[in-house]
């Protein structure tokens, strides 16, 4: 693991940052690691998310139609 130390840092950074690790009952070094990990984790992509959130574990099942192939179009005129 590779240390991080952050300087310049205004004090209401600080204090709200104290605050939010209170909050959760973490450390600083804790709740600093969250945020970090949260902001640089991949985005995830729509499709997974509607799952996740509307999926068959909610109790709703999604009719997708399905996909046709789409006929090219003609432009020789």
């Amino acid at each position: 693991m590779t240390d991080l130390y952050i300087q310049k840092l205004d004090p209401t950074t600080v204090d709200r940052l104290k605050d939010r690790a209170a909050r959760r009952g973490v450390s600083i070094e804790e709740e600093a690691r969250e945020i970090l990990q949260q902001a640089l984790a991949p985005t995830e992509r729509l499709g997974k998310l509607a799952l996740r959130l509307f999926g068959t574990e909610h109790g709703i099942e999604l009719d997708t139609p399905k996909r046709e192939q789409a006929q090219p179009l003609d432009l020789s005129r």
